[in-house]
């Protein structure tokens, strides 16, 4: 039974973490054991973790002692359990989806780890079609175009995957749309650098833009952005025609670039898009067919 299974709050050492596992395989790997054990796994690695910042600065020589140090311990066994609380660093949602459970739902995109985000290259743009093609896919039959549409746009926006906006720590938004963090958005967002266009005149400024957590939520938000917004409805309406989609997108306000819907439209008529398709799919390496 899940109401047998010990507080994962009240322990900081292996002995709870030894009871959590027992209570898994006793009761079964239901979602709340689960999540109990990676909560408790979180907050052992955050002790691991401050203890071992502490012996990286060897210690305060002027309060040094075995009775300091047991205070410290202390502090450390209960910072540890307030750091892993809730959403925590992330680690515990992380083991879950690793063992086959589902995230806790925050009610905004997760955030995003280096170790999830794909790095790309100009010189090998079929990983970024590769990579990119089952949620291209799966978005494209919700808008109503073609999965190499929305890669070309997304190739365009990011410069074939090498120019997606960071975090100041460096981990990526996974924005491939350049959709910005407007008043509607209650996730993350990160502010960058940005060339917008204003009467046809190109100025340096910045913005802040959508933070998600995956690929997959980038896609996803790109089709909830479109259908949620009124002035979209004339791009849906043309979606069975590529070029009269992206120019809508353009008349629409979507980018404020004059020549967005013509450089969309170069990417996914060059060789570039075409080729790398047409590779992967020769060679039956595409993950899906579509």
């Amino acid at each position: 039974m899940v109401d047998s299974i010990p507080d994962a709050s009240v322990y900081t050492n292996l002995q709870g973490l030894d009871q959590l596992s027992a209570a898994v395989r006793r009761d079964g790997d239901t979602k709340q054991n689960l999540r109990e054990v990676a909560s408790q796994f979180e907050a052992l690695f955050t002790q691991m973790m401050l203890k071992s910042m502490r012996k990286a600065n060897f210690g305060d020589p002027l309060f040094g002692g075995k009775q300091v140090s047991f205070y410290q311990d202390l502090y450390d066994n209960q910072l540890a359990l307030l750091l892993s609380q809730g959403r925590g660093l992330g680690l515990a949602d992380m083991l879950v989806k690793q063992l086959g459970g589902a995230a806790q739902s925050s009610g905004k995109p997760e955030a995003p780890t280096k170790t999830n985000a794909a790095s790309f290259s100009a010189a090998d743009p079929r990983k970024f079609v590769r990579t990119l093609w089952p949620e291209a896919v799966h978005a494209a039959r919700a808008v109503g175009v073609s999965a190499a549409v929305l890669l070309a746009q997304a190739a365009h926006e990011t410069g074939w995957g090498q120019s997606i906006a960071q975090m100041p720590d460096g981990t990526s938004s996974y924005n491939l749309f350049g959709i910005k963090a407007d008043a509607s958005w209650s996730g993350p967002s990160a502010t960058v650098p940005t060339l917008e266009y204003v009467d046809g005149v190109a100025k340096r400024g910045a913005a802040a833009f959508r933070v998600y957590g995956s690929y997959a939520q980038s896609f996803s938000d790109y089709v909830q952005f479109l259908k949620t917004n009124p002035r979209y409805t004339q791009a849906l309406k043309s979606a069975n025609d590529p070029a009269a989609f992206v120019d809508a997108l353009q008349k629409a306000g979507y980018a404020t670039d004059p020549g967005y819907a013509r450089e969309i439209q170069a990417v996914l008529s060059g060789g570039t898009l075409r080729n790398a398709i047409a590779s992967l799919k020769s060679t039956g390496k595409m993950p899906i067919k579509g």
